[in-house]
């Protein structure tokens, strides 16, 4: 589940091995890229951590925000 943290929805996947969350991090990675929105991504072996924000909104969360989040659990 998403949570608001420090202006940025955050949330933790985790997955069996570091093969499928790298598989998950390039999907997101083609998500964010057409949606010209790049989340902030942090892995650790079978653990990924997104923070989304809006830069051009004072990196506030906005609806764009909200919508990558939404199609990133769709990947999930």
């Amino acid at each position: 589940m998403w949570q608001q943290q420090n202006n940025a929805l955050y949330r933790q996947f985790e997955f069996r091995d570091f093969s499928e969350a790298l598989g998950f991090l390039v999907r997101v990675g083609l998500l964010a890229e057409a949606a010209n929105h790049h989340p902030v991504i942090k892995n650790s072996w079978n653990t990924v951590e997104l923070w989304l924000s809006t830069h051009e909104a004072n990196d506030t969360v906005t609806d764009k925000d909200y919508n990558l989040a939404k199609a990133i659990d769709e990947l999930s």
